[in-house]
């Protein structure tokens, strides 16, 4: 049997998915992208899973697509074949959507280069976390394309727009350190593995829909007017009103004790 390009592992209420083809620097081929949603379903599927952590096997964390899926043999017909688009709507799209909408919050362990979709992976993701010889590379003008599985939204939400536009246009390299001050991820770590274990850890003792509900609306903010934006926040507000984290997150604070959240 060939060997899985996904690995999964649980811990207590944290699950960590691992992108296994270091010899290829994890690139993505469409299985690994169906063995990604199965992990992800498994972990859903888990109810006492509360925070998910994401990263790669060998020196790389993910190096976007690999081009070899892609069908350049020579012929007639060879434009249509090697269209990035189909690939990008049956795959790449629905992995970044997946991510964004799961149930518990996501933690990036960049343990090496993200270039490509994989630099959009590490920014899909709610915290990221990196190793001191990560780097994030915009590789996509290389080749004649633009940032794809919401690269071009990612990088102008996390860094501005002049940051974003020559990084993408150029496809230079950015080291950890630089990415850290520049907001791409979180935090530096020489244990970026153990360091993403850690903050999941602590997300999974909160109360996990409100860290959710803080997701959308964190990346939801510029799409709306700031009145627009207060009626969601209430909307919100109301709703979490009603959950178990809520009464039991102010009769822990009333009562001064420490909060016991379910996630519930």
């Amino acid at each position: 049997m060939s060997e899985p390009q996904v690995l999964y592992e649980e811990r207590a209420a944290v699950a960590c998915i691992t992108l296994n083809r270091p010899q290829a620097l994890n690139s993505f081929t469409r299985t690994m992208h169906s063995e990604l949603w199965a992990a992800l379903d498994r972990a859903e599927g888990n109810p006492h899973i509360r925070a998910l952590v994401i990263t790669g096997a060998g020196r790389g964390f993910c190096a976007g697509a690999d081009l070899s899926e892609f069908d350049f043999t020579p012929g007639p017909d060879m434009v249509e074949r090697a269209d990035p688009g189909p690939l990008i709507d049956q795959y790449f799209n629905p992995t970044v959507r997946r991510l964004q909408q799961l149930r518990m919050p996501v933690v990036a362990a960049v343990n090496g280069v993200a270039a490509g979709a994989g630099a959009s992976l590490a920014m899909t993701c709610d915290i990221a976390i990196a190793a001191p010889t990560a780097s994030f590379i915009q590789a996509f003008s290389k080749i004649g394309l633009i940032p794809d599985a919401g690269g071009s939204w990612f990088l102008v939400e996390r860094l501005g727009l002049a940051r974003a536009m020559a990084l993408a246009m150029t496809g230079d390299k950015l080291g950890a350190e630089q990415a850290q001050q520049w907001g791409l991820v979180w935090q530096v770590d020489a244990d970026c593995l153990a360091a993403a274990w850690a903050m999941a850890e602590r997300l999974a003792t909160m109360p996990t829909q409100a860290l959710v509900a803080t997701r959308a609306l964190l990346r939801d903010a510029s799409q709306r007017t700031l009145s627009a934006h207060l009626d969601v926040e209430r909307d919100t507000q109301s709703q979490l009103g009603r959950t178990h984290d809520y009464i039991e997150g102010v009769s822990a604070f009333l009562q001064k004790r420490p909060a016991q959240f379910t996630g519930n």
